[in-house]
């Protein structure tokens, strides 16, 4: 039913491209239906990959069994024709919807919608080692697991994702993944007194209760401050922090210009823009402006009373002083601290990489895991590779560059076994498709020029239904049928 339900809204977004002016075939080869034919379980596709089956041999051990981990084992099991792939990954939904919670928390989707069990997408053939990574020795080629100690390999793929470290942000409590049990973090994050975030299970269930609450306060008259932040780390979704904000406008606005009145929405990104591409930084700006949304750059949160309902920011800034020594004018970072009071405070956490990859030997003084920009390779261990949020790319903490870099990972990865060069390179891309209200979504496609690159020919800074289309109803599944068997 699911994959039927793919094809109809395919055919639905290539009629809409078809009354933009493109022509149904070329509408239909942007939608991707050859790939998508493949991601649907195509038997053709299928006697394809097993006819070029690469015959390197040698043990891969995958660290993370998300997206990104599941999907890079999908793809070597495609495509070597006797694979020998570990996951160690502890959560048994590891491979659950992350884009979906800020659907939940905006009313959109329910709990159920996003979550997988992770042994329903392990490739058949692979080893799954229900185990956390406590430290990896990358001159031994050694993973150590907190149960299973030492795990050997010829070849290794870091896909760990990200932590969320709430615990820096004074008043805060707890570090976690994604889809971790957050109950350290739930103490003081609990949605009840305020505090909310949608980066972590619970947290976007929590996150809807609050926000209708503060509908329903502005709504009966009282006059309510919704906050947003975005910090001063990289962070995975660089638009969520945006996102939940619009739909807070759009829940507010759906109750009545009495509702919408009595609420002030502002955002507070560490940063001094909306978002690294001018074009879509300039389209966010009007869109805020016509919303009646405010802003407030260069405030990065780093203390939440939680009693009081007062979020306090570093506000700093880049000032030019005398120096007395060098007897000449240099920039100085100046700081303040600004108390902000809040009804409702949207808290896009600090992100890391774990720490117990971090200060491994395949870690890096920044946290992440250090390889090149383009092929994947770590900087240090050739055989070694990473991709998504815990890689140390200059951009591409989403899904939709995890599904450019898993590609090129294996393609090096194999070329690496072979003993052949590297050709592969990911460019950079990076899709955020940015929620504006309830039926509308800019498409944010952009590579490492942090120019606009459309796959559409369509103006991408356009907030359009038809991508609100794209982004609830198809994108799930696409991900289930298709980047998790690595096949799109």
């Amino acid at each position: 039913m699911e994959k039927k339900f793919i094809k109809d809204n395919q055919e639905m977004i290539a009629e809409y491209l078809k009354s933009e002016g493109i022509s149904r075939r070329d509408a239909m080869k942007m939608m991707g239906i050859g790939a998508g034919a493949a991601m649907l379980g195509g038997t053709q596709a299928q006697a394809a990959t097993a006819a070029n089956a690469s015959d390197a041999k040698g043990k891969i051990v995958i660290v993370g069994g998300g997206l990104a981990g599941v999907a890079t084992a999908a793809k070597l099991t495609n495509e070597l024709s006797n694979p020998d792939i570990t996951i160690i990954e502890p959560n048994p939904k590891s491979v659950s919807y992350q884009p979906g919670q800020t659907l939940i928390a905006g009313g959109v989707y329910e709990p159920g919608d996003v979550k997988y069990e992770t042994k329903d997408f392990i490739p058949s053939g692979v080893k799954w080692v229900k185990d956390k990574a406590m430290d990896i020795d990358g001159d031994a080629n050694k993973v150590i697991t907190e149960k299973n100690g030492e795990i050997k390999y010829d070849y290794l793929v870091v896909a760990a994702g990200i932590t969320l470290d709430f615990e820096r942000i004074e008043g805060l409590t707890g570090q976690d993944t994604t889809w971790g049990s957050g109950k350290e973090i739930e103490k003081t994050v609990s949605g009840t007194n305020g505090v909310n975030s949608i980066y972590f299970d619970q947290g976007a269930v929590n996150t809807w209760k609050a926000m209708q609450k503060l509908v329903d306060d502005a709504k009966s008259g009282k006059q309510v401050k919704g906050v947003f932040t975005h910090p001063n780390t990289p962070i995975k979704c660089g638009g969520a922090p945006k996102k939940i904000m619009y739909l807070t406008e759009a829940r507010l606005k759906e109750a009545g210009a009495k509702a919408r009145g009595n609420a002030e929405l502002t955002f507070y990104p560490n940063g001094g823009a909306m978002f690294g591409v001018k074009e879509y930084h300039d389209a966010i700006v009007d869109q805020f402006k016509a919303r009646d949304m405010k802003w407030n750059y260069n405030h990065n949160l780093i203390a939440v009373d939680t009693q009081k309902k007062v979020a306090t920011f570093d506000n700093w800034s880049m000032e030019k002083v005398y120096d007395d020594m060098l007897e000449m004018e240099v920039e100085k970072k100046v700081s303040k601290k600004v108390e902000v009071p809040f009804d409702f405070l949207h808290v896009t956490p600090p992100m890391k990489a774990a720490n117990e990859i971090a200060n491994s030997s395949v870690g890096s003084g920044a946290g992440w895991v250090p390889v090149d920009k383009e092929t994947l390779q770590h900087k240090k261990y050739d055989n070694v590779f990473s991709l998504g949020d815990i890689a140390a790319v200059p951009m591409g903490k989403t899904g939709g560059s995890a599904r450019k870099q898993y590609v090129v990972l294996v393609e090096n990865l194999i070329a690496h076994m072979e003993g052949r060069e590297l050709t592969a390179k990911y460019g950079g891309y990076t899709v955020c498709p940015l929620i504006t209200g309830l039926g509308t979504v800019m498409l944010a496609e952009f590579d490492w020029s942090k120019k606009p690159t459309p796959s559409f020919p369509l103006d991408p800074t356009e907030e359009r239904w038809i991508w609100w289309l794209l982004k609830v109803y198809m994108l799930k599944p696409m991900t289930q049928y298709g980047m998790l068997s690595g096949k799109a």
